[in-house]
This record gives structure tokens, C-alpha cells and sequence, in this order.
């Protein structure tokens, strides 16, 4: 087995970037989230390219924070920096799809929480899996959201669908988050990886600097900047991440158990 915490293979046309920590649900470890970021800038080097597809080994496409090691942040913020910089700079990298200047692909092969789900919502095209889990539970950590979810999801499935998700801080099926528009298709867990693939090919065989024009017109005609939305929202996280709420949400989920909250 490849212990690259990150893969990247390449065609020529296709790329195919895989977090590779499968004992770990892939979660946003500091080699994952360095090993992301190579692979991103070697992704956006490549001028050949036309599609790039994102996926997981494993049962999880990305756990999102891995809450088990007292290092969340990836360890790129200056000596000295304030916390929301270092909550920002935890995801960077993943932010970093954002300069791919060809359509991206998720291949949710597996569940995706929290900055997991942010991950999958940077891409342009999202493929799930008809019974993984998906969603952005940070309410019932404690805490706020961040990589710019707030921002992307009332824009990806409008405002009252948001609103659900957010609030409740439920997860949904593959099934459902493409009932949602969360996702462009759900198919069972085995057909991801080709589903994902085929909409690569069609991708591939039209006119790449067609594409990479085209891309760039859509997301600037709707004012898209997540980026400067993953920052305000580290204000937020970093402040709730203080809080006893935060600590009694992560302590509950470790445990398995559900959390006692009460607005400290």
C-alpha cells in the first residue's frame, strides 16, 4: 500500500486526487492537509489537464476535523498568530481547490462531516454515494462552521434547505442530499468512482480553453468568493471553539454520546 497521505495520478487529461488515510476516515490531519495542498499546486501546473477529481480511500470520503490529536491546525500560520488565523489556515488547503482553474469533481466515495462536506462543495461537481452520510454538524459540536459552509450552502441549496441543515445540524443520505441539489447524482457506493470518471471523459473531450474561460464567467456572474467567507467565518469558530459548549461537543463525540449544552 502507497503511505503517501495523499495520491495523485494523472492521465494527461484527468487527474485523480486521493486522501489516503482510510484508518482515520481521512480527516484533516497535517499530512492530509499537506499532502492535499502538493497535490492541488501539481494539479494547477499542469496545463494538459482538463478535469480533476477529488475522492477517498475507504469508507469515508472525509471525516472533516480530526478531533482525536490535540493539533488541529496545519501548522502554516505564523509563530504568534491570532486564533481565527489559525482556524483559517486549518482550511487553506482544502480552500486551495478553489484555484483550480478546470472543473473539479468530487467522488464522495464515503461519508463526508463538516470541513469533509466543505471540501466536497469547493468542487464544481458533486457525486455521493446513495447511503454514505453527509453534513455540517457543528452546532451539535458547539461550535461554528467553517471553510465558508454557511456561504455555500444557501447558495448551493437555498436558503431554507441551509437553514435545515445548518440549524439541526442533521446529517442526510446520498440519497437525500440529491434530493437536496447537494449533490448532482447519487449512486451505490461501488458505482461512485465511475460516475465520477464518465463526467471526467465528457468533461475532457470539450475545448479546454473553452472550459477554463467558461468556469471562470460563471463564478464571477454570481459574485463567488468563498474564500473571503471561510475567513469571516474563522472569526466565528475560533470565538465558539472557546467556549465550554465546544469542549462538552467534541468530549460527547469522542464519547459517543450525546452533548449537554447550555449556551456557555
Amino acid at each position: 500500500m502507497n503511505d503517501d497521505a495523499v495520491l495523485f495520478e494523472s492521465d494527461g487529461k484527468v487527474a485523480t486526487i486521493t486522501l489516503n488515510r482510510p484508518e482515520n476516515r481521512n480527516s484533516m490531519t497535517p499530512d492530509v492537509l499537506e499532502g492535499f495542498r502538493a497535490a492541488v499546486a501539481r494539479a494547477r501546473s499542469d496545463r494538459g489537464l482538463r478535469a480533476v477529481v477529488i475522492t477517498g480511500r475507504g469508507a469515508s470520503f472525509c471525516a472533516g476535523a480530526d478531533f482525536r490529536s490535540a493539533h488541529t491546525p496545519d501548522g502554516t500560520a505564523p509563530e504568534g498568530s491570532l486564533p481565527f488565523e489559525q482556524a483559517f489556515q486549518t482550511y487553506a488547503p482544502f480552500l486551495s481547490v478553489l484555484e483550480i482553474e478546470i472543473p473539479t469533481i468530487a467522488a464522495m466515495n464515503g461519508h463526508a462531516i463538516g470541513g469533509g462536506l466543505g471540501l466536497a462543495l469547493v468542487c464544481d461537481i458533486r457525486v455521493a454515494n446513495h447511503d454514505a452520510k453527509y453534513g455540517a454538524n457543528f452546532a451539535r459540536l458547539g461550535f461554528h462552521s467553517g471553510m465558508a459552509i454557511s456561504y455555500l450552502l444557501p447558495r448551493l441549496v437555498g436558503l431554507p434547505n441551509a437553514v435545515d441543515l445548518l440549524f439541526s445540524a442533521r446529517v442526510v443520505t446520498g440519497a437525500e442530499a440529491e434530493r437536496l441539489g447537494l449533490v448532482h447524482r447519487a449512486v451505490a457506493s461501488g458505482e461512485v468512482a465511475a460516475e465520477a470518471e464518465r463526467r471526467a471523459r465528457e468533461i475532457a473531450a470539450c475545448a479546454p480553453l473553452a472550459l477554463r474561460l467558461m468556469k471562470r464567467s460563471l463564478y464571477r456572474g454570481i459574485g463567488w468568493d468563498p474564500r473571503s467567507a471561510a475567513e469571516a467565518e474563522a472569526w466565528a469558530q475560533s470565538a465558539t471553539l472557546a467556549t465550554e459548549d465546544a469542549r462538552e461537543g467534541i468530549r460527547a463525540l469522542l464519547e459517543k454520546r450525546d452533548p449537554d449544552l447550555h449556551g456557555r
